[in-house]
């Protein structure tokens, strides 16, 4: 019987670091101009050769441009496709409110995929303090 129990144990113990050494990466763009393809295409191939990293994606200042409905890049492609076969990856999208209100944007203005928090940078921060690894593309 303890032999049962300590097999359980050892099953568990093992399930629980496999899940505690995912990967965990927050991904900064603060310029949608120079960061965002690129950064969409580095997400994209992290995720083929890692399909299990949970990606967060902290924008700030201009790097809040390429989540707002209907944006494109520089050779007329929507962002929209991209964000959302990312999302559906398991990526999420997050838009400073700071950046909001300087400014003057409102929520309605993004992509429905688009998650907010009160703080960019903070967020950044607390991601790191967490454990993520930070990559600005």
């Amino acid at each position: 019987m303890n032999l049962r129990k300590f097999l359980a144990a050892t099953i568990l113990a093992a399930a629980s670091l496999g899940a505690w050494a995912q990967d965990k990466v927050v991904y900064h763009i603060d310029d949608a101009n120079t960061q965002a393809v690129k950064g969409l295409r580095n997400i994209r191939n992290h995720l083929d050769t890692e399909p299990t990293t949970k990606i967060t994606v902290v924008t700030h200042a201009n790097g809040v441009d390429f989540l707002m409905e209907g944006a494109k890049d520089a050779n007329g492609g929507a962002f929209a496709g991209p964000v959302a076969a990312l999302v559906a990856r398991g990526v999420t999208f997050e838009i400073c409110e700071i950046t909001l209100k300087n400014r003057n944007l409102k929520k309605e203005q993004f992509m429905q995929e688009a998650n907010f928090t009160p703080s960019g940078v903070v967020r950044i921060a607390k991601l790191q303090l967490a454990g993520q690894a930070y990559i600005k593309p």
